[in-house]
């Protein structure tokens, strides 16, 4: 049996924008590009594809006016602290709009959000109790 491979797929308005933001602000690996109009990352174990904003609305058959708050916030986990300010510093540098500065958290852990230019919500954390990700 082959190997299933998830993938989150985000709406960007701007694909060249996201995709340099994406390689830039996070650092993801960016796959090897087949058609113009879409942009893959290698996740270790899943995929990030970015295609334009109303294409993907069309493709799903929803409106493409989706505003505000989606009910969904993608996480990127790391090995400390100050892996976490760094990366923020990164993603804001790269033009990610900081939401919540990066702090100690309720469930003792330390994480902040950013949105990136899209305005898609992004966790980054540190879990000091277990390593949430692919092993090493």
């Amino acid at each position: 049996m082959q190997p299933r491979i998830s993938m989150v797929s985000l709406g960007v308005k701007d694909l060249q924008r996201a995709t340099e933001f994406y390689q830039q602000g996070l650092g993801l690996p960016r796959l090897k590009p087949y058609k113009d109009s879409i942009s893959f990352f290698d996740l270790n174990g899943s995929w990030l594809g970015l295609y334009p904003w109303d294409l993907l609305a069309e493709d799903a058959g929803v409106s493409a006016a989706g505003e505000g708050y989606r009910g969904v916030a993608l996480a990127h986990n790391l090995h400390s602290k100050a892996e976490v300010d760094a990366l923020m510093q990164q993603a804001v540098a790269a033009g990610a709009t900081m939401v919540k500065a990066p702090q100690d958290v309720f469930w003792g852990g330390y994480s902040g959000y950013f949105a990136d230019p899209d305005g898609h919500l992004w966790e980054l954390a540190y879990n000091p109790f277990a390593w949430v990700g692919p092993e090493d």
